[in-house]
């Protein structure tokens, strides 16, 4: 039985080592963070909708994100040509889809997810590519306070 390869990196969830099979190359980096170029993504706790994504070029950063469609019922995203052939894929709908969260230290009530920069990851092939949305009918960032009956606020802020 071949042994599959690990890296161990120093996160903010402590020491991890991760196989090489669970490590997402996104070919441009992401947006500010252009020279990494490889990535993980680890469970926070179980149960959490909650994931940090993790750069094993640079230990000290780790993106938290989470599934949008874990909170939101809709959220459309255009990707062109380029970016579905980096990807391999023909529609993003074949793609996992990310957004990065924001919770400000000491007010988890101001918690927001980043819907201007999803990140697309096929896990199959295990490459991954931001990509910037310019939807003025859809907001910037949610809110994730709940206000009313669960749903989340989404003033675009």
């Amino acid at each position: 039985m071949a042994r599959c390869e690990e890296v161990t990196v120093t996160t903010r969830l402590g020491r991890q080592t991760i196989d090489k099979d669970k490590v997402i190359a996104f070919p441009h980096g992401l947006i500010g963070f252009e020279e990494r170029r490889e990535f993980t993504l680890l469970q926070i706790r179980e149960g959490s909708p909650f994931l940090l994504l993790q750069s094993l070029d640079d230990p000290e950063l780790g993106l938290l994100v989470a599934d949008p469609y874990a909170f939101l019922d809709s959220y459309p995203i255009k990707i062109g040509d380029a970016e579905q052939r980096l990807l391999r894929i023909s529609s993003p709908r074949e793609a996992a889809v990310l957004v990065t969260v924001a919770i400000p230290p000491g007010k988890p009530e101001l918690t927001t997810l980043n819907l201007t920069g999803p990140i697309l990851i096929n896990h199959h092939l295990r490459v991954g590519l931001q990509a910037p949305q310019a939807n003025p009918d859809f907001p910037a960032q949610v809110y994730l306070h709940r206000k009313e009956a669960g749903q989340p606020d989404t003033r675009n802020e």
